[in-house]
């Protein structure tokens, strides 16, 4: 048998801490959410409102189809920095007339929707989620361009977003631009640059240089309208192909032009008729621990994860540290590799290296499950290759050709970070629980080595060590990465692409995973399955 029993004890002491400390969390971490939603706050969303605009979220909620589920992406972004939380867009994946589609849309209440170094980041990495899923990809328009003061970081990479819209449409991948206000200087190359492009009489206003600079450039005299207007670039310069008489009619064109892509995804569909899983997802949020440093059994998260709870674990004896095995999310069949006990030895290298390459072999997608503390260390661990083993490892993720989806359950320190496909390998998706935590190293254990060192140093010199300054420099050390280790900073700088509820992956892995089937299949690497 391959379906899953839980061992969990809900009624348990136990379980009922852990829960507490991840709903603690989660109240955080909507309260996080909350601040991006509101904008720009209540007097700028008031003045937004009064000149009958929708706000961004509204936008999209028209746009996408009715009861039909929006993932949005790194909402934290920009969190704990200078700029708002949100950084002002809301980007994420919806479906429009049955077609999944990447959807970004400035939001004009946090300064006008000008870009900040961390709404570039944003806006990329939509559009690389976009070009690597093959999906259509829609911008819904209201920009003031870059935040000026913070141009120096901005104008250079910048340009990435304007390439980016012709590598889209040069992949076959349709650029949709709905303008509902300004689209001044650099952001009128958006709907430049777009395949389809839907302007609002009288709101839209698309131009490089608006009448203040052309009066200063020239000295010629103009308004907003004849110099930009959505009117005449329908009528007199082309740039616009629908002139929407209103937001609503411009979403309802946006629709139609979805509608009549004739799109069809490039890769496999799902299975019907697959199972629920057998436990409740509620149970998910009492199965981390609150100490990181204790382990947990991933099979748990599974259990309430995989469609019918079956799991049809690979080599269950060799290298336990890490779970592999094969199961299926919402119908889509997967390779899944979970940490069991945080540390990786040379067995759970090996074997994650084979089950890597035998799904590469059956072109089965991925999912890492990444709660590590790294490669084990010591000299038993040297002596026996633990370099070579885990670099054999890092190879067979590096150079995996099917799509990988990484969520952060726990911890996700060192080198162990990168043989669970964190972040610098390009996982198609990353998500983060709110107990995620990422760092070189656990915040004591990097005190710690910084205190050896230091101790030695002294020691080389002839000095006496400072005991105290050594305190107080481990303890500042150690609340610095504790706070720079933590869900919320790591997807502020857009280490990952959301932090989620637990009870959520299911339906995240879901929409990831039907996501990336849009994609054509990336064709086999050159060798077959080495056994290790």
């Amino acid at each position: 048998m391959t379906v899953l029993v839980s061992r969990l004890d809900p009624s348990s002491g136990e379980y009922g801490a852990r829960r507490e400390a991840m709903l603690a969390k989660l109240a955080e971490l909507e309260a996080e959410h909350a601040k991006a939603v509101a904008g720009g706050g209540p007097k700028y969303v008031e003045r937004h409102r009064e000149r009958g605009k929708l706000l961004p979220r509204e936008r999209i909620e028209l746009l996408v189809d009715p009861d039909s589920p929006f993932l949005e992406l790194s909402p934290l972004a920009a969190w704990g920095t200078e700029y708002p939380v949100g950084a002002s867009v809301v980007t994420g994946i919806g479906v429009i007339e049955g077609v999944e589609c990447v959807v970004t849309a400035s939001d004009p209440t946090v300064r006008g929707g000008a870009s900040n170094p961390w709404t570039l980041r944003k806006t990329l990495r939509a559009a690389e989620i976009a070009l690597r899923n093959r999906m259509p990809y829609v911008n819904l328009v209201e920009s003031g361009g870059a935040d000026l003061p913070s141009q120096k970081d901005i104008f250079i990479p910048g340009g990435q977003v304007f390439r980016d819209l012709t590598r889209l449409s040069a992949a076959g991948v349709p650029t949709i631009a709905l303008v509902f206000g300004n689209a001044t200087a650099g952001g009128a190359y958006v709907p430049g640059l777009s395949d389809h492009v839907v302007m609002v009489r009288e709101r839209a206003k698309v131009f490089l240089g608006g009448p203040p600079l052309v009066k200063m450039a020239t000295g010629e005299e103009s308004d907003d309208e004849s110099l930009g207007g959505a009117e005449m670039h329908a009528r007199a310069s082309g740039l616009a192909d629908h002139l929407a008489a209103d937001e609503y009619d411009a979403l309802r064109i946006g629709r139609r032009i979805v509608r009549r892509l004739n799109w069809r995804k490039a890769g496999n569909a799902p299975a019907a008729g697959y199972p629920a899983p057998l436990y409740d997802e509620d149970e998910l949020l009492g199965i981390v621990p609150k100490d990181l440093k204790v382990p947990f059994d991933p099979r748990e998260v599974l259990a309430r994860v995989v469609d019918g709870s079956d799991f049809d674990e690979f080599k269950p004896l060799y290298g336990p540290s890490l779970v592999t095995g094969w199961a299926s999310v919402h119908g889509h069949p997967v390779g899944v590799l979970a940490n069991a006990r945080g540390v990786l030895f040379g067995e759970e290298s090996q074997k994650a290296a084979q089950f890597i390459q035998l799904a590469n072999q059956s072109r089965t997608p991925l999912v890492f499950l990444q709660n590590t503390t790294g490669y084990m260390v010591g000299r038993e661990y040297e002596q026996s290759g633990i370099i070579k083993h885990g670099a054999l490892m890092i190879n067979a993720v590096a150079n995996s050709t099917v799509p990988h989806i990484t969520i952060i359950m726990g911890a996700s320190y060192g080198a162990g970070n990168y043989g669970m496909c964190g972040r610098a390998y390009d996982p198609r998706f990353l998500f983060s629980w709110p107990s995620a935590k990422s760092a070189v190293m656990g915040p004591a254990q990097l005190a710690g080595v910084m205190s050896i060192v230091g101790r030695a140093a002294a020691q080389a010199r002839g000095q006496i060590y400072d005991e105290e300054a050594d305190a107080a420099m481990r303890a500042a050390v150690e609340a610095q990465i504790e706070s720079e280790s933590a869900a919320f900073f790591l997807s502020g700088r857009l280490y990952d692409d959301g932090v989620i509820d637990p009870r959520d992956t299911r339906t995240v892995l879901g929409l990831c995973l039907s996501a990336v089937a849009g994609a054509p299949d990336a064709g086999r690497a050159g060798y077959g399955v080495f056994r290790m």
